[in-house]
Parts: C-alpha cells; sequence; structure tokens
C-alpha cells in the first residue's frame, strides 16, 4: 500500500502521539497535529519540519465535538488526509488508599477516550469515502481486552475503542477505507508515570512507535504490543471470571496523578 502523505495525530503534543509525529515526518509529508497544550504541539511541530515535513497544529479538546468537525473539515480542504491517528488520550483509576474513582473522573476519561476517538473519526470518514481511500488508526489498549480492577472507567473506554474499530472496519471496507485497532501495553511516557505499580512486559517508546508505524505501513487489522501480553488478557478473559479475577488481582496498581516525568 502507498504510504501515507497527510496524516491527522490526535494528542500529539506529548508521549506516543508525537513520537509517531516524529516518526512520520519527512520530505513531502504534511502533519496535522492536535493537542491541548499550545507550548508542547509547537515544539513538536518544529521537530517535525526540521526533518523535512510540514505541519499545521490545532489547540483543540478532542471532547469538544463541534470543534473538531470544523477543524477537520478545514484541514481536509488543505490536505486531504491520507491517515488517522486517533490517539489522545488520558488515564485514571483507583487511588493509593483504594478509593474508588469518582463520576466525574469517570465520566472524563470516557468522554476523551472513547469520545474524542469517535469525535475524530466520524468527520473523516465521509471525506475518505468520498475519495475511496483511506486508513484510520484507533489508538485503544492491551486494557481494553479484560477489565483491570484498578481502572474501570480507562478499561471502559479502550474496551469501547476496541469493539467500535473492530465493527467500523466491516462497515467502510467497501469504500476503501482501512481500520487498524491498536493495543499498546505499557510503556515508558507521561501517561505512565502516574501508574504506581507492576508494568508487566513494559516496552520502551520507541519499540511501541516502530511498531505501530509497521503495523500501520503493512495495513494491518490488529496491531497488539507486545503480542504476548495481548494474548494473556485474551485467554484471561476466557477463564471462569473468579479464576480470571484472582489472576488478575495479583498485576495491582494505583494512579498518583502528581508523578512527573523523569
Amino acid at each position: 500500500m502507498s504510504l501515507p502523505r497527510n496524516i491527522l495525530i490526535t494528542g500529539a503534543s506529548s508521549g506516543l502521539g508525537a513520537g509517531l509525529a516524529l516518526a512520520y515526518a519527512a520530505p513531502n509529508v504534511h502533519l496535522i497535529l492536535t493537542g491541548r497544550d499550545r507550548g508542547r504541539i509547537d515544539a513538536v511541530a518544529a521537530q517535525v519540519r526540521a526533518l523535512g515535513a510540514t505541519a499545521s497544529t490545532g489547540i483543540i479538546d478532542v471532547a469538544d465535538a463541534a470543534a473538531m468537525q470544523n477543524f477537520i473539515a478545514a484541514q481536509d480542504r488543505a490536505h486531504p488526509i491520507d491517515l488517522l491517528i486517533a490517539n489522545a488520550g488520558i488515564t485514571g483509576g483507583t487511588a493509593a488508599d483504594g478509593s474508588l474513582e469518582t463520576l466525574e473522573s469517570a465520566r472524563a476519561v470516557i468522554d476523551i477516550n472513547l469520545g474524542g476517538v469517535l469525535n475524530s473519526v466520524i468527520p473523516v470518514l465521509p471525506l475518505m469515502q468520498a475519495r475511496g481511500h483511506g486508513h484510520v488508526a484507533l489508538i485503544g489498549s492491551v486494557a481494553g481486552l479484560r477489565g483491570l480492577a484498578d481502572s474501570p472507567a480507562y478499561c471502559a473506554s479502550k474496551g469501547g475503542v476496541r469493539l467500535y474499530g473492530e465493527s467500523l472496519r466491516g462497515a467502510v471496507a467497501a469504500s476503501g477505507i482501512k481500520i487498524s485497532v491498536v493495543a499498546p501495553g505499557f510503556f515508558k511516557s507521561p501517561m505512565s508515570v502516574k501508574f504506581k505499580g507492576p508494568q508487566p512486559f513494559r516496552l520502551t517508546l520507541d519499540q511501541v512507535v516502530r511498531g505501530i508505524k509497521r503495523g500501520l505501513d503493512r495495513g494491518q487489522a490488529r496491531i497488539t504490543l507486545p503480542w504476548i501480553l495481548g494474548v494473556l488478557l485474551r485467554m484471561a478473559d476466557l477463564l471462569p471470571p473468579w479464576l480470571g479475577d484472582l489472576i488478575m488481582g495479583r498485576v495491582r496498581f494505583h494512579i498518583d496523578p502528581t508523578a512527573k516525568p523523569r
């Protein structure tokens, strides 16, 4: 398949989104980058331009459906989008004292992680359908493969992303649009430092970026990193609930919202 030339990446101001922006940056590539921090998104844009790409940016909350609709329409008129990477997301979960998520925090996770994907994908699809081609990558998580006691809303949001992408793939296949569902595990990022507890099979950001880009370049429908963690979580989901809960209970963590990247 031909490589994309106009790429929209949400949540591109740091972590995985920024890493993917840099991985795709090259001459004759235009990157459309969104985030919520002007300083950080401008810094990423400067880096991709130094690598020969052109870039445009938007300071937008992906949970704002109208803002995303207008931004995507305007950007697509100037640079018809070949590849959308719906990446923006936040984390959430139980606190160190074991207290559960609040309604406010759970809604924020769902609104951004799942609602933000819908607000990014749905405006792009008719544009790609009209052209008869395009590629949409939905960034989920292995947490969407089996529920974890310490992050109910996060797992629900990523499970929703996974099922939405899997369902969408068949719905748009006749239009020439490829759908990739990406499920990374633990990797070092500004988000991961908030997790206090075991992080099995943890990868580096570079490993995850390389694996995702390689899978997207090949047009893979599913990209799970590392694959072994995905297999283990799917197996845990097939077990009787009491046994699956017992096994998953050995991997417990909490969220420290004050943790800063080092």
